[in-house]
């Protein structure tokens, strides 16, 4: 199936129907008074995250999704039934903006999150409701209300730990197929990712995370160079950055700390935020490196970019250092949700006032 992480819709609520304005006539019963019921609610549309679904390819060909009016009211106090609701359902991680006032409606980051995208109009009132000691046969009644209408920006940023970037041909799909079991396509050549990539790294029964592998990021990115940068997004929702770095590229004449300094202001370019987060320095293919210049050549890696980022020695085609590199992952990961839950605990009761001990 196709990846697709972005789409456009138009979403339209229900009208709630018309107020009925009737009398009721029976035999021996001339004047029975006002028995207009009320007109049905406009049936809504929601959003639903659902773990079973992972792209947006439904939402590229059905643009317009509407829900069902309501039914106007009827004689003998008979009320109209109301629309049936629209349940749309995306993948876990999507981001629902109003594309006319950029304003974001749902984050659906847990499965089964259930949100409203479009309210159904109210239904009109029927003229049962407006007699009275002095208006014993009114003949007023309201319509329905119209339902919302929006069009929405559906952007899906994948649920991960770990995410992986670099050049392209830097080894992040070798990387991700050697230490998960995740599959993408490797070649040799630049751009054979096309889409991001999820795989669950376990080191043991009880110890796994998820990691993810974007399309190779190139200088002039923001400007359109390459594949562009908006995959980035699928970065966003990560706690830990892995920027792999080849120590020994094809093309002698690139400069590899060059690169990889135009990469992390491409990061600051697409979002600040994102470059702030927690870096690790990967460098990929040492297996092509005398085992007695690794380390002179990591070093001079870490001197030039004036990094004191943790530093790790792998190749991804030989398995080697890869081990070693996701279980420093796993303990980096662990630790911060341990430091986070006590941050949150000692939040939570300073609010209640019990404060902390001096």
């Amino acid at each position: 199936m196709k990846f697709v992480d972005e789409a456009r819709i138009e979403v339209q609520a229900g009208r709630g129907g018309d107020g009925c304005a009737s009398f009721r006539r029976e035999k021996f019963i001339p004047k029975g008074g006002p028995d207009g019921g009320d007109g049905g609610r406009g049936g809504s549309v929601w959003a639903v995250a659902d773990h079973n679904i992972n792209t947006l390819i439904e939402y590229r060909y059905q643009r317009r999704i509407a829900a069902a009016n309501g039914e106007h009211g009827h004689g003998s106090d008979c009320y109209g039934a109301s629309g049936d609701d629209v349940e749309l359902r995306f993948p876990v991680g999507t981001v629902i903006t109003d594309e006319e006032t950029g304003h974001s409606l749902a984050d659906l980051s847990t499965n089964g999150a259930r949100v409203l995208l479009a309210k159904g109009g109210a239904g009109g009132l029927g003229n049962l409701h407006f007699k009275s000691s002095t208006n014993r046969a009114p003949r007023q009644k309201t319509l329905g209300q119209p339902g919302e209408h929006r069009l929405l920006l559906l952007e899906l940023k994948l649920l991960a730990d770990v995410g992986l970037f670099g050049l392209p041909n830097a080894g992040k799909s070798t990387l991700i197929s050697a230490v998960s079991n995740a599959r993408p396509k490797v070649a040799d050549y630049p751009f054979t990712t096309l889409h991001a990539h999820l795989g669950v790294v376990r080191l043991d029964a009880e110890r796994s995370f998820v990691i993810a592998d974007v399309p190779g990021l190139i200088e002039g990115a923001a400007e359109g160079a390459g594949l562009g940068h908006r995959f980035l997004r699928h970065l966003s929702r990560t706690r830990l950055l892995l920027h792999v770095i080849d120590v020994a590229p094809v093309d002698s004449t690139v400069d590899p700390v060059q690169k990889a300094r135009a990469l992390v202001a491409e990061l600051k370019k697409f979002d600040p935020a994102l470059a702030r987060k927690p870096r690790w320095l990967v460098f990929n293919k040492v297996d092509l490196v005398d085992v007695a210049r690794r380390q002179q050549v990591a070093a001079e890696f870490r001197r030039r970019l004036r990094s004191k980022s943790p530093m790790f020695l792998i190749s991804a085609a030989t398995g080697e250092g890869c081990r070693e590199l996701m279980a420093a992952v796993h303990r980096h990961l662990s630790e911060r949700s341990t430091t986070v839950s006590g941050a949150s605990a000692g939040l939570k009761r300073r609010r209640a006032g019990g404060g902390d001990p001096l």
